[in-house]
């Protein structure tokens, strides 16, 4: 059985003040035991603060992106080794946000992909439509495409060590989201494409379903056969929301 997953994507909010009391309302707050496996994403000037906040706990701190050079003279991008070194073990790539607002490619998302692979970083690889790709039918074409950009970089391999977020863009921030069914046929999809290739990695590899996922709409989401938790955003940054929506994961188990 694969272990859910929920991940909490803070995107540019908080203060390093706010972002330990946040990390510290959810790792108190997690059950003994819990069958979930939980993470926190803050953004990269708070990440020393949150992990220090986070040691001798179970919840994994990640990065918002990762570079795709190790070092040099690249204003701006913090590298896969900068970010172990302060303990991250998970880092978002390809994430919509990124893609439509800074014009990441394709091939960008993949060779950020393979860095944080080489390094030992579990990526989160995010992939979904736009709403005038999803009335125009193109849904399954454009995670296939951004999907196999990124198999063709690292290999079908590279998913034993990465995880799949599923985030239709029309439901990112929006408060629209999709369905428990409409997310249920993109996610049976990508794994029936993953099977193409490989059906043992298909069948272990998690997806996640991330959309203006909240504490009402997890339950029902997570439900589904083929999600395995969710890349949180607004409700990740409230511990009492967050925390529901990881007890709904672990009603899955």
């Amino acid at each position: 059985m694969r272990q859910p997953l929920v991940v909490g994507n803070w995107k540019m909010n908080g203060t390093r003040a706010s972002t330990r009391e946040l990390a510290a309302a959810i790792a108190g707050g997690l059950p003994a035991n819990c069958p979930v496996a939980v993470g926190v994403c803050p953004a990269f000037v708070f990440i020393p603060a949150v992990a220090e906040q986070l040691q001798d706990t179970p919840v994994q701190v990640g990065s918002q992106n990762v570079a795709d050079q190790d070092a040099g003279a690249f204003t701006g991008e913090v590298s896969a080794p900068m970010l172990k070194e302060f303990g991250c073990t998970l880092a978002i790539v390809g994430h919509s946000e990124r893609r439509l607002i800074y014009g990441e490619s394709d091939a960008l998302v993949a060779a950020r992909y393979q860095k944080a692979i080489e390094h030992g970083i579990c990526p989160l690889l995010c992939i979904g439509e736009t709403l005038e790709q999803r009335e125009a039918g193109e849904t399954f074409a454009v995670v296939d495409q951004q999907l196999q950009a990124v198999l063709d970089v690292a290999g079908i391999d590279s998913l034993k060590q990465a995880v799949i977020a599923y985030e239709p863009v029309w439901a990112i921030g929006t408060g629209r989201t999709a369905t428990p069914q409409q997310a249920q046929e993109v996610h049976a999809h990508i794994r029936r494409q993953l099977a193409a290739q490989s059906e043992e990695i298909a069948a272990r590899v998690r997806i996640l379903y991330g959309g203006s996922v909240n504490a009402d709409n997890a339950a029902s989401l997570f439900a589904m056969e083929d999600i395995d938790g969710g890349l949180i955003g607004g409700a990740s940054l409230r511990a009492d929301s967050f925390l529901t929506i990881v007890k709904a994961a672990a009603q899955t188990v």
